[in-house]
C-alpha cells in the first residue's frame, strides 16, 4: 500500500514522502497513529499545494535574508578596549558582544549563526561573518578602538 507520511518516520522516510508499506502496517500504525494517509488523487494534490506554499515561503525567508545581508554591509560597530603601548589587546570581542549590539540596532541574531567564532582581539577594523539563511552569507565589521592605560 502507498501512503504519503505526514511526520518523519525512522526507516520508513521523511514527512512528504509517497512510500510502499505493507498494507497491514499502514492501516494498523502509520494511519492509526497519525503518521501517515493513504495515497489518493485527492491526497496527492493536497501534497503538491502544500510543497508549493513551502517553495514560496523558503524563497520569501532568503529574499529578506539577503536583504539583511545587504543591510549589515554597510554597518560597523565600535568597540573599546584597552590596549597597551605597542598596540596589544588586552581582552576580546565575543560573538556574544556582537549579537548585543546588532540587537540594540533591531537586528535579531543568534550567536551560533555566526561562523568566525573566535573572538576579535586585533585594533581595527575585522569582518566577522554570519550565515543568515541557507547559503546566504552576510558580513559584520568590527572596529577595535584601543584606549592606552
Amino acid at each position: 500500500m502507498k501512503v504519503i507520511l505526514k511526520q518523519d518516520v525512522k526507516k520508513v522516510g521523511k514527512k512528504g514522502e509517497v512510500v510502499e508499506v505493507s498494507d497491514g502496517y499502514a492501516r494498523n500504525f502509520l494511519i492509526a497513529r497519525g503518521l501517515a494517509v493513504a495515497e489518493t488523487n485527492k491526497s496527492l494534490e493536497i501534497l503538491a499545494d502544500q510543497k508549493a506554499e513551502q517553495a514560496a515561503h523558503e524563497a520569501e525567508l532568503e529574499k529578506e535574508a539577503k536583504e539583511l545581508a545587504k543591510k549589515l554591509e554597510d554597518m560597523t560597530f565600535d568597540f573599546k578596549v584597552n590596549s597597551g603601548k605597542d598596540g596589544r589587546v588586552f581582552g576580546s570581542v565575543s560573538t556574544k558582544q556582537i549579537v548585543e549590539e546588532l540587537a540594540k540596532q533591531g537586528i535579531r541574531i543568534d550567536k551560533r549563526k555566526i561562523i568566525d567564532t573566535a573572538p576579535v582581539t586585533s585594533l581595527g577594523v575585522t569582518e566577522v561573518r554570519v550565515e543568515l539563511y541557507k547559503n546566504v552569507i552576510g558580513k559584520v565589521r568590527v572596529k577595535l578602538i584601543g584606549s592606552e592605560k
